[in-house]
């Protein structure tokens, strides 16, 4: 069994398509399907279950995919760790989607500009996986968003940003100039099962101040789902401002909403790693 077998079924899992996983990976599908089925023959279980969507994980499937999780955490701090002895060493920052907004790329280039030795490697992950990412060591320092886990690290609040709702740009709520939860209550909201529950209860506002429910609609794994399924009229989602912006598309509109606590951004980072200090001392600097 080699780490490259591992990557690709993380890669798989986290598609639940093997198109998109080839892509991801930039090697062909009949590549990946040839992998995947010498290594379910390797291990002597059937490891992913075709479904019209694509591909589920059986229950053998999960429990080899969090070993797989776990073992590729551990080489990555392997390789961190030489590299970090290396010329200038490297910074590993993470971050989900906008990250803390424009703060996310100055402080990267402004620390690059300080210590050009370093090498700053950006690594994005899907909802709240950059908390996770750090704790287990995947990354140095990253851009949290709240609420997360954080147990064992240091943080700093350094952004703030109201959150909006996005819907088709024909949807009755789309002229409006702000909208309430009241407002979105019969919506079908985006959701995940991908994020710890207190994440995805906070992005969804569950329970609402009248103590309801809220209508869940589909499931995502990543902002580029979740907003293929809003244009589509599937859901509305709940955002952070800045995800208009940064993932703007045809289709789209994005409305105010007045009545929910705005996203809290925090840097966190690994204590007692020199590298991440100095990170956060720029992100002070900038603040």
């Amino acid at each position: 069994m080699e780490l490259r077998q591992l990557r690709y079924l993380a890669a798989i899992a986290e598609h639940r398509n093997l198109g998109r996983a080839a892509r991801a990976l930039y090697v062909s599908q009949p590549a990946l399907s040839y992998a995947l089925k010498r290594l379910e023959t390797e291990l002597g279980v059937r490891l992913f279950d075709r479904t019209p969507a694509g591909v589920e994980p059986t229950a053998a499937g999960a429990d080899v995919l969090r070993a797989a999780a776990e073992a590729l955490a551990a080489a990555d701090r392997v390789a961190a760790a030489a590299e970090r002895h290396r010329a200038g060493g490297v910074l590993r920052v993470g971050f989900e989607a906008s990250g803390a907004g424009e703060l996310t790329t100055r402080a990267r280039a402004e620390f690059a500009r300080l210590r050009p030795a370093v090498r700053v490697v950006p690594k994005r992950f899907d909802w709240g996986g950059e908390a996770a990412a750090l704790r287990e060591g995947a990354v140095d320092a990253a851009f949290v968003w709240l609420p997360a886990d954080l147990d064992g690290c240091e943080s700093l609040l350094v952004h703030t940003e109201p959150r909006v709702v996005g819907m088709p740009a024909g949807h009755r709520l789309a002229a409006k100039d702000r909208v309430t939860l009241a407002d979105t209550a019969a919506e079908p909201l985006m959701w995940t099962d991908a994020a710890p529950r207190a994440w995805v209860d906070w992005w969804a506002v569950n329970p609402r101040p009248d103590g309801s429910e809220p209508v869940w609609g589909p499931k995502n794994d990543n902002v580029e789902e979740m907003l293929d399924q809003v244009a589509a009229g599937a859901a509305v989602c709940f955002a952070p401002a800045s995800t208009a912006a940064y993932y703007a598309r045809p289709g789209l509109a994005w409305v105010p909403l007045a009545d929910a606590e705005p996203l809290r951004v925090v840097l966190a980072w690994r204590p007692g790693h020199p590298l991440a200090e100095d990170f956060a001392a720029v992100v002070r600097t900038l603040l």
